[in-house]
């Protein structure tokens, strides 16, 4: 954190939110209560209100705002949605994936609650956003820029940082408190409901938190037809899915969370125990559905404050029991005599960590922060033989992975004088990852198993990262900022390890929702990358009058893990063949692969109040507008699910305990394409949205629609439809649907205190 301005809350100072008036472009954040942007680390920070605490400075419209979109989505990647540089991939209905300049995935480093979260699927199902409820965030912080070393990390593109709400305790001499906060909602595309509690019991130096949440929906419609209706699949007749409604994308979840916390004068104690039960989420872009994924989380902190600095100290497991099979809209039934039942798929994961930092205060100028983090991951997949061809061994994927990560850190930050700020980190790594021997299901496999585990497949890598940035103020209307990154990624395990070419196992490895078919590379190469990034703030001497911020920025990254048409495939069940490698049209088989690709755009980003009295309140435009393009350097072939240009304006209201907006999201054709995995083009599209919420007392209802006109799109980063019928058949799902969005749906919700 180049600033040191700090934000004071129930835990105690919080680093990377420098206090600047907001106004500009996060008022429209749909769960924004308070959105702070520090200019030298291009850090956005998204910060809820606890129950009986309220932040410094925040005022009582963005108190009410971070609550307004919780009604309108389940999926806690949609706090991202409207911040400057970030999509979103299309995924399960609580599970999207967030983008940021282009880059997605594990290129982005996502913290929830301070561990870094594995996703343990094939498909990644269930990314570490997917483990926390909207419901449930305090804060989000996204380092959208330069990335600091500090929070960076076995990544290449930004961070995000999502943290509960922090523990709150009575003030000194007053007596204990028990408060909560109860809530639900509905929505009318998918007939969606869902309800949250949270009761918090606060003393002096004690605190006990509990938080609880349930969602579920049923497939959600388009604006109008986009296939032919009929039954889901050929052995569910009585399954019958409407031209215009999306298969596969229903959901239901819970999740519960325990939070206890201890306070001395200058440290806290900190234990979060979680618990997640996914019975299904079903994925209208990949071929199999999630059905089971549990979660347990033991997080222990410790922070405390001395002579010299701040201290932070953390411990974590998480262990993850994650199964595929077919949902209710996909063909189940699979054979000659049609007598092979599903194809069960089962996965557990085990991540535990530890991570120590400490921030040092050497001077009125200067700032050391160092650190240590180490990380331990085991991976186990497994396929139970359901008949036919896929009987009568248990399939490994991957048997006994092992992912396990070792760094440190070291960063000065230095304010040389009033306008300038500097940054200078560096951090080195090294990634260690093994893989047990495998098997498939019968001697059609035998070929690759034997070929793959006579291999050598311990890998070791040495990564390193560093940062420079700086900051010039010029006066108190503009400020300037430029930097460097040098930043590396390792492979995961299903990029280095999955072996088989068969068609069927490939098609079960999908990374991105393109309804392709996957196999791993041993020989991968770790992915470096090297940024330029600036930004230039102009705004008014308050900063809450009008504001505009502009960032270009090109990334080069050598040996990007991307993908090839895989040929020469081992014994009689591969799908690496000559047909595949020249196919321009229809779904393909595919080698992941190191590539040199460059990644260049820029965000422009903006507000202005239009007017503020006591008769018509208070009303501000707020407007942002992405471009991002990517390329292979050495074919000129496009990456795959690139943002196309697109733009929002957005109209907000506030006056006494009503807050409205209004909404409008462009988004141009997406026109450059994938053709290594004939991806297909997109239109454009706009789409209006409304909502408004009145608080009083104790009290909030919130309304709105979202699609007001029913305009009928496909989001470009939806993916391929592969929502219904024989999903598992390598040609029996067509080939150029894209994933249709969302039609006009309405949402109410209600809240109450007590």
């Amino acid at each position: 954190m180049i600033s040191k301005t700090r934000i004071l809350r129930g835990d105690g100072p919080l680093h990377g939110c420098a206090l600047l008036p907001l106004a500009a472009l996060l008022a429209s954040l749909p769960l924004a209560a308070t959105a702070q942007q520090d200019t030298a680390l291009q850090t956005i920070t998204v910060t809820a209100t606890p129950v009986n605490e309220t932040p410094v400075a925040v005022s009582e419209a963005r108190q009410r705002e971070i609550r307004a979109a919780r009604p309108a989505s389940s999926d806690s990647a949609q706090l991202l949605r409207n911040l400057p540089g970030v999509s979103l991939s299309g995924a399960g209905g609580v599970s999207s994936l967030p983008s940021v300049h282009g880059l997605a995935d594990d290129r982005l480093r996502i913290q929830v609650d301070g561990m870094d979260l594995i996703s343990a699927c094939g498909n990644h199902m269930n990314p570490p956003l997917s483990y926390i409820d909207p419901t449930r965030v305090g804060s989000v912080r996204l380092f959208a820029g330069i990335t600091p070393v500090s929070v960076g990390g076995d990544s290449i593109g930004a961070t995000i940082q999502v943290e509960s709400a922090p523990p709150t305790f009575a003030a000194p001499g007053e007596p204990a408190r028990i408060s909560g906060e109860a809530g639900a909602f509905w929505r009318s595309n998918g007939d969606a409901l869902g309800a949250h509690l949270a009761a918090s019991y606060a003393a002096e130096q004690f605190s006990l938190r509990y938080d609880g949440s349930t969602a579920q929906a049923d497939n959600y419609k388009a604006a109008r037809s986009f296939k032919s209706a009929g039954p889901a699949a050929s052995d569910k007749p009585t399954q019958w899915l409407g031209g215009d409604e999306v298969g596969s994308s229903s959901y239901k979840t819970r999740n519960h969370a325990l939070t206890m916390a201890w306070r001395g004068n200058t440290d806290l104690v900190e234990l979060r125990l979680g618990l997640q039960d996914i019975p299904y989420q079903n994925y209208p872009n990949q071929r199999m559905d999630m059905t089971r994924n549990d979660s347990r989380q033991f997080n222990l902190r410790y922070q405390g404050q001395f002579g010299w600095g701040r201290l932070h100290a953390r411990a974590y497991h998480e262990n993850t029991r994650h199964a595929m099979n077919f949902g209710a809209d996909k063909q189940f039934w699979y054979g000659p005599a049609g007598n092979v039942p599903g194809m069960p798929m089962d996965t557990e994961g085990r991540t535990s960590g530890v991570q120590l930092r400490g921030d040092v205060e050497l001077s009125e100028r200067d700032t050391l922060r160092v650190g240590v983090l180490a990380q331990r991951y085991r991976l186990d997949d497994w396929w139970l033989p359901s008949g036919g061809g896929m009987a009568p061994n248990t399939f490994w994927n991957i048997r006994d992975g092992q992912r396990d990560r070792l760094e440190a850190f070291a960063e000065w930050e230095a304010r040389w004088s009033p306008q300038w700020l500097t940054q200078i980190g560096l951090r080195a790594g090294q990634v260690r990852m093994d893989s047990g021997a495998v098997q498939g299901y019968n001697s059609g496999y035998a070929a690759e198993a034997n070929a793959f585990n006579a291999r050598d497949r311990q890998r070791t890598d040495h990564n390193l990262d560093f940062t420079a940035l700086a900051r010039y103020t010029h006066n108190d209307q503009a400020s300037y900022e430029f930097g460097f990154a040098h930043k590396t990624r390792s492979p995961n395990l299903y990029e280095r390890y999955t072996w088989s070419t068969g068609g069927m196992a490939m098609r079960m490895i999908n990374l991105v929702g393109d309804g392709n078919g996957y196999v791993g590379n041993p020989d991968l190469r770790p992915e470096v990358a090297n940024t330029l990034s600036a930004t230039a703030d102009w705004h008014d001497t308050t900063g809450e009058r009008w504001g505009v911020k502009l960032t270009p920025y090109v990334t080069r990254v050598n040996d990007y893990i991307g993908a090839e048409r895989c040929t020469g495939g081992l014994g009689a069940m591969t799908s690496c063949t000559a047909a595949n490698a020249g196919a321009t049209q229809g779904f393909v088989y595919l080698r992941f692969a190191n590539q040199d690709v460059r990644l260049h755009g820029l965000d422009l980003s903006g507000f202005s109040r239009l007017g503020d009295s006591a008769a018509w309140g208070r009303f501000t435009l707020h407007g942002m507008l992405g471009y991002v393009r990517g390329k292979d350097r050495r074919t000129g072939d496009r990456l795959y699910a690139i943002m196309p240009l697109n733009a929002r304006l957005a109209l907000a209201h506030d006056q006494g305990g009503w807050s409205s907006m209004a909404e409008l999201l462009m988004v141009g054709a997406k026109k450059h394409v994938s053709d290594l995995r004939n991806e297909v083009p997109t239109a454009g599209y706009a789409l209006l949205n409304l909502r408004t919420s009145y608080e009083w007392q104790a009290w909030r209802l919130d309304l709105g629609v979202d699609n007001v006109f029913n305009r009928f799109y496909q989001h470009p980063q939806g993916g391929a439809y592969l929502g219904q019928g024989a999903t598992m058949a390598g040609t029996a799902v067509p080939w150029g649907v894209s994933v249709p969005g969302m039609g006009r749906s309405f949402y109410l919700g209600a809240t109450v205190k007590f």
